[in-house]
């Protein structure tokens, strides 16, 4: 009987929450911040920014490296009783794998407003991104990965790099539009940390980290935090920002280790995309802005062949001559990315933050005319997680 009545009461949430409040805060250096001050800071930002105070907060969505019981110093630090709690941990793509959970929990008069919200000082605080790998190695084992001491993740992606180069011809060159484009959407952002420009050439000659990967192709390392308060979209009205509705979110996972990946040039966004989508009524032709989780250029590649913006292998084509940098035929990463924004080890939060900004027009000299829906895709692990969100203002609905 479940199987038969899933699918309606899945689609039947496509709306029925928004995102009421949205903040950063400390993004790219953030001295003398540990990660749950940088966390309370926007916290607290995003909740003012819905117009409630954290004794509004009965919903927490929260999840750290660091720590495995994360959400309980949380609800310490924060003063919050919540009666709804979600810390499930997958990676980078936990903060939008925590929206459809939270979804169920507001429909079900289980809490009223849920906050979501994440913080890391990995770039400045002592215990730092080198810790955070070394404890990885202890408390997150790859059996079939550690005992050939490869650079994870980045020795990882290189190898979905050099699968997607070697099947479809993709180029090194067309992985470096990827992080041109970001780097010219983040010299329209304030918040940006690195605004410098950059040409292909420069990606190119950049120092190699693990080939076909260099430097460039590679995420940033910063502090930064970020939240979202979600709450019932009738009560959003009466707030007093534009309210984003959430349409769709799914979630997949296929496969933890790198080597346990079926297809190196296919990971699960093509199944949570499949499933955001069909929760929204909406297809990649729909979309108006695209944040993807690019911790490496080829993520970027392989998000847009599995979300339906171009055809399996024609991800290297499909970002040529700035296609997707600002003036180009699609706008993805409108905040610079995890290539040239902001990467305190997970990213998934700030895609889903730019996606509000962009639908409530609050995106400056980046903002993208006429907005109505946004896809935020947020990636965990090695391809391991993949999480997607549509996301659009009260005319999508």
């Amino acid at each position: 009987m479940s199987a038969v009545h899933a699918p309606n009461d899945w689609q039947s949430l496509r709306g029925s929450v928004a995102i009421a409040g949205a903040a950063t805060f400390g993004c790219g250096e953030a001295p003398g911040f540990d990660d749950m001050a940088l966390l309370a800071r926007a916290a607290q930002a995003a909740v003012a920014d819905a117009g409630l105070t954290m004794r509004d907060i009965d919903g927490l969505c929260t999840a750290s490296v660091s720590a495995t019981m994360w959400p309980m110093p949380v609800v310490e630090h924060l003063g919050l009783n919540p009666r709804y709690i979600d810390g499930t941990m997958l990676g980078g793509s936990s903060f939008i794998a925590h929206l459809l959970p939270a979804m169920r929990a507001l429909q079900a008069g289980q809490c009223n407003s849920v906050l979501i919200c994440y913080g890391s000082a990995q770039r400045t605080a002592a215990f730092g991104r080198k810790e955070i790998v070394a404890a990885r190695r202890f408390l997150d084992p790859q059996p079939f990965e550690h005992p050939y001491e490869p650079l994870l993740p980045a020795s990882a992606y290189a190898l979905a790099a050099s699968r997607h180069m070697h099947e479809f011809g993709t180029t090194r060159r067309q992985l470096a539009e990827v992080a041109v484009a970001a780097r010219s959407w983040a010299q329209l952002n304030p918040e940006a940390f690195m605004r410098d420009p950059l040409t292909l050439d420069e990606v190119l000659a950049a120092r190699m980290v693990s080939d076909p990967l260099s430097v460039r192709d590679c995420c940033l390392v910063t502090d930064g935090a970020g939240a979202i308060v979600l709450v019932r979209a009738e009560c959003a009205p009466d707030l007093p920002k534009p309210p984003v509705y959430v349409l769709g979110s799914a979630t997949a996972v296929w496969h933890r280790q790198i080597s346990a990946m079926h297809d190196l040039t296919v990971t699960a966004a093509s199944q949570s995309g499949r499933e955001a989508y069909a929760m929204a009524g909406l297809a990649a032709k729909d979309i108006d802005v695209v944040q993807l989780y690019d911790a490496f250029t080829i993520n970027t590649l392989l998000f847009l062949e599995d979300l339906g913006f171009c055809a399996k292998g024609e991800g290297g084509s499909f970002v040529e001559g700035g296609a997707i940098a600002p003036g180009g035929r699609l706008p993805v990463n409108t905040n610079g990315g995890g290539l040239s924004c902001v990467h305190p080890g997970m990213y998934g939060i700030f895609a889903l933050i730019e996606a509000v900004r962009q639908l409530r027009g609050e995106a400056g000299n980046r903002q993208v005319r006429n907005a109505q829906t946004a896809l935020a895709h947020a990636n965990g692990g090695t391809l391991s997680s993949q999480a997607t969100a549509i996301l659009g203002t009260s005319a999508t609905l």
